[in-house]
């Protein structure tokens, strides 16, 4: 059973009574069962949780979680405090740094930006440790892509960040009312290509050009 605990019930719900969720849920089951996963089982849908549907003012869209030990926890680029900040991370708190002047955190715990209504979304749920893109054409895809469709009905306008050419192809899902940023993705393998985007600054000009509070980018140190 899928139980978010909030009104992503009702958007996602009834996907775990169609046959592709099922096969994704044995899938799963027999990869925790017998592989390293992560991020740990009962942080899958931390994203979800951690930002309502009906909050949502900003979508950053990754690509499937971290692959090391203790990094991914559920929420796309972030890691939990006392885990190096990994490099595509990194490279998003520089062009956040260069934009708006944020000082550089000692950490990449981004919880404050879920807590002010950025859904931090994988494309990819899950990952087997080590191995990039090892859950990729399971079934995940499916279940986000219903979550993009669902925010794109959204009647308030929304920001999607998309990073990255997987990123990229999903903006055919999002309506025309919302704010669509499109960039390299942050990794260091894009060649720096992904500064200058100047997204968080653009993000921001739009919410407040629609009478909704900016996001406070700047992460605490711990």
């Amino acid at each position: 059973m899928i139980r978010i605990n909030n009104d992503w019930d009702d958007i996602v719900g009834g996907q775990q009574e169609m046959a592709y969720y099922q096969a994704l849920r044995q899938f799963l089951k027999a990869e925790y069962a017998s592989h390293t996963v992560y991020p740990p089982m009962d942080e899958i849908f931390s994203a979800l949780r951690h930002t309502p549907y009906s909050d949502v003012k900003v979508v950053i869209l990754g690509q499937d979680p971290y692959i090391n030990p203790g990094e991914a926890h559920g929420m796309s680029f972030s890691v939990n405090g006392g885990v190096k900040i990994p490099p595509s991370l990194r490279n998003i708190f520089k062009e956040i740094q260069d934009d708006l002047g944020c000082e550089i955190p000692d950490n990449g715990y981004l919880m404050p930006w879920a807590k002010q209504g950025v859904l931090l979304l994988n494309t990819v749920l899950t990952v087997r440790g080590g191995q990039s893109k090892s859950h990729a054409g399971k079934g995940w895809e499916q279940f986000t892509d219903h979550i993009i469709h669902a925010l794109s009905q959204r009647e308030k306008p929304l920001v999607f960040m998309l990073w990255g050419n997987l990123a990229k192809s999903k903006s055919a899902l999002i309506n025309p009312q919302h704010q669509i940023l499109t960039a390299t993705h942050p990794s260091p393998l894009a060649g720096g290509k992904f500064f200058g985007c100047r997204h968080f600054s653009q993000a921001n000009q739009f919410l407040e050009s629609g009478g909704q509070t900016p996001i406070n980018w700047q992460i605490p140190n711990l």
